[in-house]
């Protein structure tokens, strides 16, 4: 049997040393916790049009997929469910508009963090890739047994 996983498709703005985070709410999972914006990948489409979709779905603002870079990507295993899903970390060269709250019943503000100072209740694979882009470490992996 082939190996299938869920995709979680991540962008990460960072401008001066701050990074977009969104406080997750009414979603059942992660609510009250900071995430960057995310989604999933969904059938028929490629990850890079999943991302230019999800920016627009969630913060309103649009960017071209020549312009995405994969700057991380998590293989995260969960040990309760055993379940497992890529999460894959985008930056952008360049976006147009203005990052808002596009969609208020899933997200209840945006605010930009220090990447120094990220928030105690963050996504635990957010923080890890995070931490990973900034050393420049391209791939990791969290909750497998061989785990770094």
């Amino acid at each position: 049997m082939s190996y299938q996983s869920v995709i979680g498709l991540h962008l990460v703005l960072i401008e001066e040393d701050l990074v977009l985070l969104g406080l997750r709410t009414g979603t059942a999972w992660c609510d009250g916790w900071w995430h960057v914006p995310a989604g999933h990948l969904e059938d028929g489409e490629s990850f890079l049009a999943g991302m230019v979709r999800e920016a627009r779905e969630e913060l309103g603002i649009a960017l071209a997929e020549e312009d995405l870079v994969v700057a991380h990507a998590v293989h995260d295993h969960d040990l309760e469910t055993g379940q497992s899903r890529l999460q894959v970390f985008f930056t952008v060269k360049q976006y147009s508009g203005r990052p808002y709250v596009a969609e208020p019943d899933k997200c209840a503000e945006l605010r930009w963090w220090p990447l120094s100072e990220l928030p105690e209740k963050l996504v635990r694979y957010t923080r890890q890739a995070l931490v990973c882009i900034q050393r420049g470490q391209s791939a990791s992996t969290l909750g497998w047994p061989d785990a770094c």
